[in-house]
């Protein structure tokens, strides 16, 4: 089993023994300091670190790096001093903890690509500007990797230095979560690598050993998945539950105000037409009032007539309609009325930014288009009420 590290070299035999490097499952365990162990589980107690191991590199040349901005948060550290140097053309680094970063992982199904970032080691700057933020590099992490990135002596990046003990800067690695104390190291690049060179590296691990190691875990990833897949379905049914818990409250609140208006009408008529039976049954003369008791029968029985027949003429089918911009109107239709008159309400409203559009039934859902024009709101099922929106046609 190789056991070094693959490092960058120019010759053809030095990248042949860095896709040879690729051919184990997991070249190491690597167990994390008890900093980042935290942020994957809480209930793990605080346990002490690796002591940091003897920096073996030349000296940082005397050109001082760029410093970062201030007040800028220890997940985003490293974002912060790459892009300041290097522009924002670069793989999506996840702005997060490690520990985050491989939450992430888990839920996509992908393996960690780890850039440990030292500002003052001479390779540092090609290697960043020429490989890791080449088009090729870019476009083959973001599909296929998680990326994460440290500066080796701040924030997490110590931690990380303790951990995976890099030889040579700059130092990338592919690691994949075992536990919660503990990480599974796949590969390790060290040194300057060209841009297709290091896909190549990074292309054999996730044919060789990303598989492997996906396919030991599968009841993990299948219960990752069957939980994602439930808090979705959970969520789009509280959303359901809300939205129809609000057309419910907003149709409610319209009824009631439509019955408050009909009684306060029905108060208006009887107090009118009280005084009005009144003189009619009021003598003219003190010699008339045995005529007159025949009088009253006679007068009421045409308003009984049409009282009976009112409820045939009058609307009694009442449609909530709900716009895109959040407003709702209610109107009151005949049951004979058709969804074209229900269409010409809307329009006769003018509103604006509508353009062209459809009228659908939110639950369960039914659009009315041109084809149900003609239909009857008492076919369609309105009656005695229904709650509509607007949905908007591309």
């Amino acid at each position: 089993m190789s056991s070094g590290p693959a490092r960058g070299s120019s010759s053809s035999s030095a990248g042949e023994s860095l896709r040879n490097s690729c051919n184990d499952f997991a070249r190491t365990l690597a167990r994390l300091p008890a900093s980042i162990m935290e942020g994957l589980s809480r209930s793990i107690p605080r346990r002490r670190s690796h002591p940091p191991v003897p920096h073996r590199l030349q000296p940082p040349p005397q050109a001082p790096p760029l410093l970062p901005p201030l007040f800028v948060p220890e997940e985003l550290l490293f974002f912060s001093v790459f892009e300041q140097q290097y522009g924002a053309h670069h793989p999506f680094f996840y702005g997060c903890r490690f520990a985050d970063a491989l939450r992430a992982a888990r839920r996509e199904g992908k393996l960690v690509f780890v850039y440990l970032h030292d500002p003052g080691h001479p390779y540092t700057e090609p290697f960043c500007r020429r490989t890791l933020c080449s088009d090729v590099v870019v476009e083959f992490l973001d599909a296929n990797f998680v990326s994460w990135g440290a500066v080796s002596g701040s924030g997490e990046g110590p931690g990380m230095v303790a951990s995976l003990q890099p030889g040579s800067f700059p130092f990338c690695a592919v690691v994949a979560p075992v536990s919660d104390e503990s990480i599974a190291v796949l590969q390790q690049v060290e040194g300057p690598v060209s841009p297709s060179e290091l896909v190549e590296i990074l292309q054999r691990t996730i044919d060789e050993q990303g598989a492997a190691f996906r396919a030991s875990r599968p009841d993990e990833q299948s219960a990752a998945i069957r939980s994602a897949r439930t808090a979705e379905e959970e969520e789009r049914r509280r959303s359901a539950l809300r939205l129809r818990q609000e057309q419910d409250a907003a149709y409610l609140e319209s009824l009631r105000r439509d019955q408050e208006k009909e009684r306060s009408r029905k108060s208006l008529q009887e107090g009118a037409a009280k005084p009005r039976a009144g003189n009619q049954l009021r003598p003219r003369h003190p010699g008339q009032a045995a005529r007159q008791p025949t009088k009253p029968t006679q007068i009421k029985a045409s308003p009984q007539k049409e009282t009976a027949a009112s409820p045939r003429t009058e609307p009694d089918t009442k449609i909530m309609i709900r716009f895109p911009n959040g407003e709702r109107r209610q109107q009151s239709f005949r049951h004979t009325d058709t969804i074209r008159d229900v269409y010409r309400y809307v329009d006769s409203l003018g509103i604006p930014g509508i353009g062209s559009y459809q009228l659908v039934r939110s639950y369960p859902r039914k659009t009315y288009g041109q084809q149900q024009l003609g239909m009857t709101l008492g076919d369609a099922g309105f009656y005695p009420s229904v709650a509509l929106y607007i949905e908007q046609l591309s």
